[in-house]
């Protein structure tokens, strides 16, 4: 099976899917990687910092590990009457398997966000970011090494690498549109396109097929409700994502319980299904203004025989805060 996993990692990488693609079940919390208008967009806080943590495919062997850190803030609110500027920044690193592939990201994120009325905010946002890729070409098996009863990794692969690290510039732009109907009811819907400007990215010789990056283009839904009883927040999402011809959908729903009646501690609950692949359940906590989330994606796709339903664990931790004792608020927002 571990030859198996390590000549479809090459498959990969000589183009059958162009990127190696860093997303997280648990998109809503991390609102950067998603879409950089996300930026700054904190209605009751000054600051976020969170962090995000995947294991996957255990089951099969050496896990593949995501991490990612990040966060972000106001700025100029006091200089802008309708509006604020939002600065962030995040690193992300994926480990795929025993380190055959691994890809880093650094990004930094600005956005600018405008009142509409009394009820509306547009949000426009821009990511620059640098990506390294690198790959342990000693850990891979290649047809041409099998010599009838096993891979042989002292025979030549043939296979044209010239390179076991590549860099490359990341591009990413995005716009949000946020609706407040009352003081019970928030609607948002978001797109983004990053890598628009089509890097190159390949271990191999020039002239291997087309070895620009291809776009990755994201939508999403968000809307809270909050219930007149003041006991539960509602929060039904869906993530689209697609590069080239794959698309990923992510559609489901968390609730958030008042357990102390001021809204200090909640308990959250949600049940999520990415499209043709798994559903997600998750549980989380929140004191005041630190809220920790775990999910389990659970296979239903063909992969559940090989790895009998265990696809991945996500763990995710969100800090938000003041940095003064007060706050003036210029937009509302859910919440108890």
């Amino acid at each position: 099976m571990k030859q198996l996993l390590t000549i479809l990692a090459c498959c990969c990488l000589w183009g059958a899917l162009p990127a190696q693609e860093l997303n997280f079940s648990q998109y809503i919390h991390a609102p950067l990687l998603i879409n950089p208008a996300n930026t700054g967009f904190t209605p009751d806080a000054d600051y976020r910092i969170g962090g995000n943590y995947r294991t996957q495919w255990s089951s099969l062997g050496t896990p593949y590990n995501t991490m990612h850190l990040w966060g972000d803030m106001q700025l100029f609110g006091d200089r802008f009457e309708n509006g604020w500027v939002g600065a962030g920044f995040g690193i992300l690193r994926d480990v795929a398997g025993s380190g055959t592939l691994t890809s880093t990201r650094a990004f930094g994120s600005i956005a600018y966000h405008q009142l509409l009325g009394y009820k509306g905010l547009l949000s426009l946002g821009f990511n620059v970011g640098y990506v390294d890729k690198r790959i342990n070409i000693s850990k891979l098996s290649f047809n041409n090494q099998w010599n009838g009863q096993f891979f042989d990794a002292t025979i030549p692969s043939n296979e044209p690498f010239v390179a076991n690290q590549v860099g490359y510039l990341d591009l990413q732009v995005g716009l949000n549109y946020s609706f407040f109907a009352s003081e019970n009811l928030y609607l948002n819907v978001g797109f983004s396109g990053r890598r628009i400007n089509r890097p190159v990215e390949s271990f191999f010789a020039v002239g291997k097929g087309d070895q620009r990056v291809q776009p990755q283009y994201t939508a999403f839904f968000n809307a809270s409700y909050k219930t007149y009883d003041n006991l539960w927040i509602l929060n039904p999402n869906l993530y689209v994502n697609k590069v080239s011809n794959q698309t990923e959908v992510v559609a489901g729903m968390n609730a958030q319980r008042n357990i102390s009646g001021d809204g200090y501690t909640q308990m959250l609950f949600g049940v999520y299904y990415r499209m043709g692949d798994a559903f997600i359940p998750m549980v989380g906590y929140q004191v005041n203004d630190l809220r920790m989330t775990i999910n389990y994606d659970a296979t239903i796709s063909t992969l559940q025989s090989f790895n009998g339903t265990r696809g991945a664990y996500e763990i995710s931790i969100v800090k938000s805060g003041l940095l003064s004792g007060d706050k003036s608020v210029k937009c509302p927002s859910v919440r108890f």
